[in-house]
């Protein structure tokens, strides 16, 4: 989780949300790396959820499904948004439970 979500933040950097439209490799990436983050995140173990809950498991478990099951009806607004907002939020978050100093 931790390495998808430094990837998406370094597919966007410098970039600008219009970009997502322009460019399909930025955007397929942008989606991948959500879709890694969601994935490993169905994995994590109810005890370590129930430790962490600061952590949006269900939301990031649930953006993973509606990216792969409803691809041609992604919302890039949305997409741009998780990898500005949510995903720099997650990542400490993460870094903190994993006891990393980054």
């Amino acid at each position: 989780m931790e390495e998808a979500a430094q990837a998406a933040m370094q597919f966007v950097s410098g970039r600008q949300r219009s970009d997502l439209q322009t460019d399909q490799m930025l955007l397929f990436a942008v989606l991948r790396a959500i879709e890694v983050i969601g994935e490993a995140a169905s994995k994590v173990s109810d005890e370590v959820r129930m430790n962490a809950t600061n952590i949006p498991w269900k939301a990031i478990v649930g953006m993973r499904n509606r990216l792969v099951h409803a691809y041609f009806d992604v919302d890039t607004d949305m997409v741009w948004e998780t990898v500005q907002m949510e995903i720099p939020t997650v990542l400490t978050r993460l870094q903190a439970l994993l006891g990393d100093p980054e």
